[in-house]
């Protein structure tokens, strides 16, 4: 019955969406995937996708509750922050959402038995 619950459980997502200063997304790629590499309990995932030929950018990054992500708030995170501020052309736009419908995510659906079997 817990795996049933476990299903219906909704994650959270952080979502970022910004632009960086010419020539700046690279850098800030890589603070953060260091920074996102710290991440631990309650991790469910990141994302950062670039658009094409542009430093505009949106992170997303999956947590279990928010608790979970507001424990990570460490020194690791504010260096991160510190390090990464000067290279956004203007402050990113951040918002938390439910994670409502996940559809072909691998090993993240659950079922009672393979299609197909």
């Amino acid at each position: 019955m817990s795996e049933f619950f476990d299903f219906l459980k909704h994650k959270y997502a952080f979502v970022a969406v910004g632009e960086f200063k010419p020539g700046c997304f690279g850098e800030a790629r890589q603070l953060y995937e260091k920074a996102v590499s710290t991440y631990s309990k309650g991790f469910k995932g990141a994302y950062l996708l670039q658009e094409p030929g542009t430093e505009k950018g949106i992170a997303v990054i999956l947590w279990d509750n928010i608790e979970d992500m507001d424990e990570h708030k460490n020194e690791i995170y504010n260096q991160t922050l510190s390090k990464i501020a000067h290279l956004y052309a203007a402050p990113p736009v951040t918002s938390f959402y439910e994670v409502c419908s996940e559809i072909g995510l691998p090993g993240e659906i659950k079922s009672a038995g393979a299609v197909g079997s």
